[in-house]
């Protein structure tokens, strides 16, 4: 999972929405969802519940998103058949990828009697549907990780590039890391990568003496920085770890530079975020032995199971976020009626869990999630650290 800023300004970023999430959480710490049965048919839209929840997708705009619309929609359909005779119906409502297509999605929502809203999936979809929400008292749940769109009503279950850099430094610390070099990728991802990594360097009593950042798209100009931080390295000053924060799109071509300068975890530990949480990423032997923050990813494959036996084919990672979405409101479908889907409710302290574990809405409408330590190695990525059981004990986020 794993995601960088407005991931989702464009249609083209759909494919970083995708990586990333990063993805995910919730099934509600107050219930649990029941299993059974091969789950719900292609056709099915929900139960006769007498709570009306709209799910805003862009079932027909163009390129490829009509895909991801249409695996958000049965994963969501999942979730309902998933719980023993839930309160809710859904309504999908299609916003054809466009701000007024949201728009006009979200009043047809409110007119048929809609309590909570899940979706939209992109930010200018957010921003359309957004005031007639707010002006219906109807809260909204989007998938967009653009922060800029959350808030006054909207709360983004996304993973929100810089939030798990808190999770993955402080762990290096209590490690004994204490003295960091940085090779950041010169994007609106490494900027906000970077910007939270100082905070809590600072925060813990570190220091970030080595700094190199490289320009992302550019395989050939990556050397130069990847030599400033190894010879600082190499001249014996005090470093004992490497903060990296790029992903799929880059590390294929940073590990083998790396690696001819002689370096990897054994010389000095790499720690990345959760944009390292893609399949194969211990193919890079450079990279074996890193640490990242991500979910625990039992219950990833644990959804993706289900979701194939029913579907026919794996969903994209992005396709939790609506199964937990989904869960989420039946959940809390049992509150007296005008209690359900309250700002109280939804940002309750103790949070919720789901498929990618413990995670809590946030006032201003962001998500916190309780994320696991990972270390890549041959086999695939293995859990070091727990994710936490509960906000109460997760004592560095």
């Amino acid at each position: 999972m794993r995601l960088p800023i407005s991931i989702d300004a464009h249609r083209g970023a759909l494919r970083l929405i995708l990586a990333s999430l990063a993805v995910a959480m919730l099934f509600a710490a107050c219930g649990a969802p029941g299993g059974g049965g091969d789950g719900p048919g292609p056709g099915i839209t929900g139960s006769t519940g007498a709570v009306k929840v709209a799910v805003l997708l862009p079932i027909t705009a163009s390129g490829s998103t009509p895909a991801v619309a249409k695996a958000l929609k049965q994963a969501a359909e999942l979730a309902l058949f998933d719980f023993d005779n839930p309160n809710v119906t859904l309504i999908p409502k299609d916003t054809k990828g466009s701000p007024e297509g949201a728009r006009l999605a979200a009043e047809s929502a409110l007119r048929d009697g809609a309590e909570l809203i899940i979706g939209p999936l992109f930010a200018q979809e957010v921003s359309g549907a957004a005031p007639v929400a707010r002006q219906g008292g109807v809260p909204m749940i989007a998938f967009s990780s653009d922060e800029k769109v959350a808030g006054n009503g909207v709360y983004l279950l996304s993973f929100q590039p810089g939030r798990d850099v808190p999770r993955i430094v402080s762990f290096a610390m209590s490690r004994g890391k204490r003295n960091f070099a940085e090779l950041v990728p010169q994007s609106a991802y490494g900027r906000l990568a970077e910007t939270a990594f100082a905070r809590v360097v600072s925060s813990g009593g570190g220091q970030a003496a080595v700094r190199a950042t490289f320009p992302p798209d550019d395989s050939n100009a990556m050397l130069g920085p990847v030599r400033q931080v190894a010879s600082a390295i190499k001249s014996g000053q005090a470093i004992d770890a490497l903060f990296l924060p790029a992903g799929r799109d880059e590390l294929p071509s940073l590990a083998p530079l790396l690696a001819s300068e002689e370096l990897s975890s054994a010389r000095v530990q790499f720690i990345g975020t959760g944009q390292w949480d893609y399949p194969n990423i211990g193919g890079d032997r450079a990279l074996l032995g890193g640490w990242y923050p991500a979910p625990d990813p039992k219950g990833w494959s644990n959804f993706v199971q289900r979701y194939s036996k029913t579907y026919g084919a794996a969903p994209p990672r992005i396709a939790s976020l609506a199964y937990d979405a989904v869960s989420l409101a039946v959940s809390l479908s049992q509150n007296a009626p005008g209690q359900r889907y309250t700002m109280s409710q939804l940002t309750r302290p103790s949070g919720f869990t789901g498929v990618d574990g413990l995670f809590r809405l946030l006032s201003d409408g962001t998500c916190e999630r309780g994320l696991a330590i990972l270390e890549v190695r041959e086999g695939g990525p293995q859990v070091i650290d727990p994710a936490p059981s509960s906000f109460a004990t997760a004592s560095s986020y």
